[in-house]
């Protein structure tokens, strides 16, 4: 957990900066122009290629390419030879994005948690400050307790400590 004193990420991108991750992600999509997007439905009905499923593949293209008059002609070795490239291909690629993926996420996690436990500090300071009848904080306490109200008496809410009442 953060606290006000070790703000871990106190920084912003710039327009530029944005403007170039943007571009870099455009510059994928464009250099990868056959990714292809799935249903649910079709995610579930696809056969998965773990380790073994893999090299039971290349087992079986190996078989293939080597025995070549007991393939059907209804299938294409060249085809399953591509597929299982482009699974390798998409495999190291997505090693690469996931470890990006995980850094953003764990930025934009810590940024939004030390803001918010800032925000939590700035409640309890002005419900001190309301507390102790300096002019405006009573508004601005109103305003914030909205978002510890509960819809109904089942719903549970994580409250922060309360400021004192006025």
């Amino acid at each position: 957990m953060s606290n006000l004193l070790n703000n871990r990420v106190n920084t912003t991108a710039t327009a530029a900066q944005l403007t170039a991750v943007k571009a870099a992600f455009q510059t994928i999509l464009t250099n990868l122009p056959f990714l292809v997007g799935l249903t649910a439905d079709e995610r579930k009905s696809l056969n998965a290629i773990d380790v073994n499923n893999k090299a039971f593949a290349e087992d079986a293209l190996s078989a293939a390419v080597n025995n070549a008059t007991l393939v059907p002609g209804y299938i294409s070795v060249p085809t399953m030879q591509n597929d299982l490239t482009l699974f390798a291909q998409m495999d190291e690629i997505s090693g690469l994005a996931n470890q990006l993926c995980e850094r953003i996420e764990d930025t934009k996690m810590l940024a939004g948690s030390e803001a918010y436990n800032t925000a939590l500090s700035l409640y309890k300071s002005f419900g001190t400050a309301a507390d102790a009848g300096v002019q405006g904080a009573d508004s601005i306490v109103d305003k914030l307790k909205t978002r510890f109200a509960t819809k109904s008496s089942s719903d549970p809410v994580t409250a922060p400590p309360a400021p004192p009442a006025a």
